[in-house]
């Protein structure tokens, strides 16, 4: 596996680095007292949308965790292990002492999620919320999130809409028109004038169920979220309003299982190969 960190993700850490001063670090306590499973920038309650898996005794890996305050969720709601990974040395401590404090005992690992130093099929299920799911190239990162699960293991996660993507223009929030080409969107370099430039990456839903076929699992669930109508803005994540959110989906969150693999002596399905194409947000700089 590579040591080595791609360039956007040098630079995304610098980014997180500077948010993790800003708000995360300040915001962690509160999120790892909740006791309720919310997704999201809007807090849907899980108990409203039911997309995760029974947790009970689940092995779990979480694909850049942040402050890992999902992660805790999850352990309070029955998974045996959650293993934090992310490679932001500020947030990592800030998990750090959360998970001292709240003595939960998650573990952490200070890794691209493109890469993971670990061993096949080691966890039943592997979970993003806007961690590699937006900031990590699904190209990469879910075929590692595949290796990284026992056969029949779950991977779910959340990421921005379609929709949300090709309304974002050269301003500090998303509009309602159409700014940006879906059709051949991957990788978004955006610049900002607090924390910097970054990348994120986002794929079209038809080429993001493409990659999740590829790389093994079969889709069980796909929900696309909205602001309830008592909604305010975010204070810190604010490139997306409450009032935009609650006629459009901002938010959607994936659930595929990983196929098992097919039995000895059958005759083997037929090969689909791919390759992929050679937001902190405001001002994105470049699209490829």
């Amino acid at each position: 596996m590579p040591s080595r960190l791609p360039e956007y993700a040098i630079r995304n850490r610098e980014v997180w680095t500077k948010s993790n001063a800003a708000y995360t670090a300040a915001s962690a306590r509160e999120s790892w007292a909740e006791e309720e499973i919310r997704w999201g920038v809007w807090r849907t309650p899980e108990s409203e949308i039911n997309v995760l898996p029974d947790l009970r005794g689940l092995e779990v890996i979480e694909l850049g965790c942040g402050t890992a305050y999902f992660g805790a969720w999850l352990k309070k709601h029955g998974a045996k292990r959650v293993l934090g990974v992310d490679i932001t040395p500020a947030q990592l401590d800030t998990a750090r002492e959360m998970n001292e404090e709240f003595g939960l005992g998650l573990e952490f690992l200070k890794a691209n999620a493109e890469a993971v130093p670990l061993p096949d099929a080691s966890f039943d299920l592997a979970f993003s919320e806007y961690g590699a799911s937006l900031w990590c190239d699904p190209y990469r990162w879910i075929p590692e999130a595949a290796r990284l699960l026992r056969p029949r293991g779950e991977l779910v996660f959340m990421r921005s809409t379609d929709l949300e993507m090709v309304c974002s223009a050269d301003n500090e929030h998303i509009g309602t028109q159409l700014t940006r080409p879906l059709k051949g969107m991957h990788r978004l370099d955006w610049s900002d004038d607090e924390v910097g430039p970054s990348t994120e990456f986002h794929v079209s839903h038809s080429e993001l169920f493409q990659i999740l076929t590829r790389s093994g699992f079969e889709v069980l669930d796909f929900r696309e979220l909205y602001a309830p109508e008592d909604a305010v803005d975010h204070p810190y994540y604010q490139y997306v309003t409450a009032e935009w959110a609650r006629q459009w989906p901002s938010e959607e969150v994936w659930r595929a299982r990983k196929r098992k693999p097919a039995a000895s002596g059958r005759r083997p399905g037929r090969k689909v190969s791919g390759t992929a194409p050679a937001r902190s947000r405001s001002k994105p700089a470049t699209q490829s």
